[in-house]
């Protein structure tokens, strides 16, 4: 069975970081490309970045490039997410994702909310 656990959202000041983790379990780890996209009420998912499993080969919406960072662990089926110099604009509700890179499967988290605001 598939499981996702996200963690790190909250609340935080413009200009500050914050860095969401997805631990994930119930399938292979390194065959799957590890996405976040992010929403907000009322828009479409958004893409934010992407990790390829073995080159660890980045892709950034150019909105967040050179401020935020994406990772992963393979060995402990984990994705991160580091994101600086937020601004209110970032506020969403930020899904970790799991796209397999030969299948094309899916999977998504629950969502973790990021609120940017003084």
């Amino acid at each position: 069975q598939v499981h996702f656990v996200e963690s790190g959202g909250g609340l935080v000041q413009p200009g500050g970081s914050l860095t969401l983790s997805c631990v994930t379990s119930g399938f292979q780890f390194t065959h799957y490309v590890m996405r976040w996209y992010r929403q907000v009420p009322g828009a479409e998912r958004e893409f934010v970045a992407s990790i390829e499993p073995y080159t660890t080969a980045t892709n950034y919406l150019d909105s967040v490039r050179g401020r935020f960072t994406i990772s992963r662990h393979n060995a402990e089926n984990t994705a991160y997410l580091q994101m600086n110099s937020l601004t209110p604009e970032d506020t969403a509700v930020y899904y970790c994702s799991a796209r397999n890179r030969y299948t094309g499967n899916v999977y998504w988290g629950q969502g973790t909310q990021v609120t940017v605001a003084s």
